[in-house]
């Protein structure tokens, strides 16, 4: 099981199945995949080129980095899975620190499809998952892996 360092000011932190390492990651891609907007229609006039400059901010199916997120979720077993799920419920207030077993069970419960699925459709993924990181006393500075 994997722990982050913790300050004399916070509590202990709270111990994960998951890397610190890999949520830190996934906060970092997230947040890319958050910035990107929905493929816009060209308008037939833009100057040539132009579009280019705005193709790496549409999200696209075939993304590289939708795939990067889908392929770590998907490689994690099914309880990190549920952790993502439920840290990113406690990130949104579902849940707080204190119900955190409550939350990976009920994360585990509702598992109906692909979570990868699921938390790239949650909207503000990567700022949800980083909320729910930090309040279970983990900081991806303290995994040496800052967002």
């Amino acid at each position: 099981m994997a722990k982050a360092g913790v300050s004399a000011s916070q509590p202990e932190a709270v111990e994960l199945e998951i890397d610190p390492g890999t949520v830190c990651f996934l906060i970092a891609k997230a947040r890319a995949f958050d910035a990107k907007v929905a493929p816009a229609e060209r308008d037939e006039v833009s100057q040539p080129g132009e579009d280019d400059m705005h193709d790496v901010l549409e999200d696209h199916g075939d993304d590289p980095v939708t795939q990067e997120i889908r392929h770590v979720i998907e490689d994690l077993n099914e309880e990190q899975q549920a952790e993502l799920v439920a840290m990113t419920w406690v990130g949104r207030g579902d849940f707080d620190r204190a119900e955190w077993r409550a939350a990976v069970a009920a994360a585990n419960e509702r598992h109906t499809g692909p979570s990868s699925e699921y938390l790239l459709g949650m909207p503000l993924f990567g700022d949800l998952l980083e909320e729910g990181f930090t309040a279970l006393g983990h900081s991806c500075e303290d995994t040496g892996n800052p967002v």
